[in-house]
């Protein structure tokens, strides 16, 4: 049995692929069962998972995570929290409260004990009176998506960034992770929501480049007026910031997220969506804008692509190309998230083995491809190797819409 962590660590994230020491995750549980072929697009996915399946790929996925950094997850942070009288009655007032719920359920739920209401909070609560034919089986509606902990919170550098989500059914993610950051973590927040009601971030388009730089993805997820709270945020802050924009596709869902077309694999090297590259298909007439601070004065300068744009800056970074040389697998393989690569540091990536095009052409660019159940099982030391690329399973994880990076949410890197 996996030790429980709570006990809270530093808070910080300057880059994509320093070293990392610390990472939230959450564990898909029985709210991914609560799925019908009913209520799956309302939860954004496009078909229901079969959880044993899912639990074994995640088991490799989270077991490599443990070999190499200190992990928490968020049901144990959560039942550690409920401890507090006063966050245990705010969070259940405020779900109750975003779910529209009678004021008799907030008093139910506050008699359970800590691990019963952890359990509800995440996977839902049944109303008693269901009639087995009603669509709504739940009062308190079961936080499908909660295993990819990017999305609805960020860390930004010192800060946590508590995204405003786009959709209804992700909104109440967020009183979780603003309470884990506040309140474990004692972290300051950053809210864009809060700025202004109309503005929208969330954590898949955002990438820390370094201690001057982020990547922001603008698309159906992250608008226009997030970047502008983001840059406002800086502006004020800072002598010197940029924040390098690429202009997604609104559809389909595969390309919801600047990361699932483009993440960094280390200092000199990132994966990429040929298409994004080189502006062609869906993302012909997509802009690529580079917004620089400089005292306290906002600029904007157009590039070729994102790539480019870091160049301009005075990276020496060149991309893998996801899905390898055929566009016909190019799709293929970024519509199961195979530019979504998650950097455990420089040169250190995991990611799905079943997109084998793109596993090739890391083996190509010098990664060494290493089997997830290998590193689990103690028969691969990650250490001994200076580059590499940890595949794991995934059939059915994939299915779900998101990746490594997606399902991560570094709290601390070096």
């Amino acid at each position: 049995m996996r030790e429980r962590n709570i006990t809270p660590c530093k808070v910080d994230v300057s880059s994509e692929t320093g070293r990392l020491r610390a990472v939230l995750l959450h564990r898909p549980g029985v709210e991914i069962e609560r799925m019908t072929p009913l209520n799956a697009a309302h939860a954004l996915y496009s078909d229901i998972l079969n959880k044993p399946i899912v639990d074994t790929e995640y088991a490799n996925f989270c077991g490599v995570l443990e070999k190499w950094t200190d992990v928490y997850y968020v049901e144990d942070i959560l039942e550690e929290l409920l401890k507090d009288s006063d966050v245990r009655r705010r969070l259940v007032e405020l779900s109750c409260d975003m779910d529209d719920c009678e004021d008799e359920l907030s008093e139910q739920l506050l008699q359970m004990d800590n691990k019963q209401l952890a359990a509800a909070l995440i996977e839902g609560y049944e109303d008693p009176e269901w009639d087995g034919v009603d669509d709504e089986r739940y009062l308190l509606k079961p936080l499908y998506n909660l295993f990819f902990t990017r999305d609805a919170s960020s860390t930004v550098y010192n800060r946590v960034l508590i995204n405003s989500m786009s959709f209804e059914v992700r909104e109440r993610e967020t009183l979780i992770y603003k309470a884990i950051f506040e309140k474990f973590f004692k972290v300051p927040t950053l809210n864009a929501m809060a700025w202004n009601h109309d503005a929208r971030t969330e954590g898949g388009d955002v990438q820390i480049a370094s201690p001057d730089l982020l990547c922001i993805g603008q698309g159906i997820r992250t608008n226009t007026l997030g970047i502008k709270y983001l840059a406002q945020t800086f502006a004020s802050e800072r002598q010197k910031f940029n924040i390098l924009v690429q202009e997604l596709p609104k559809s389909p869902e595969s390309f919801i997220h600047l990361d699932m077309v483009f993440t960094f694999l280390g200092k000199h090297q990132c994966m990429a969506f040929e298409p994004m590259l080189k502006k062609t298909g869906l993302f012909a007439g997509k802009d690529t804008t580079l917004i620089t601070i400089d005292g306290g004065k906002i600029s904007y300068t157009k590039f070729p692509n994102i790539v480019k744009g870091l160049q301009h800056l005075g990276w020496d970074i060149e991309p893998v190309i996801g899905g390898g040389s055929d566009p016909w697998e190019q799709l293929r393989e970024q519509w199961h998230s195979g530019a979504n690569f998650f950097a455990l540091g420089d040169g250190k990536v995991m990611g799905y083995r079943r997109n084998t095009h793109t596993i090739d052409a890391l083996d190509k660019a010098g990664f060494a491809v290493l089997n997830a159940e290998d590193i689990v099982s103690g028969r691969v030391d990650m250490n001994s190797y200076e580059k590499f690329v940890a595949a794991f399973p995934g059939s059915e994880l994939p299915r779900a819409g998101g990746g490594a990076r997606c399902m991560t949410m570094p709290i601390l890197r070096d």
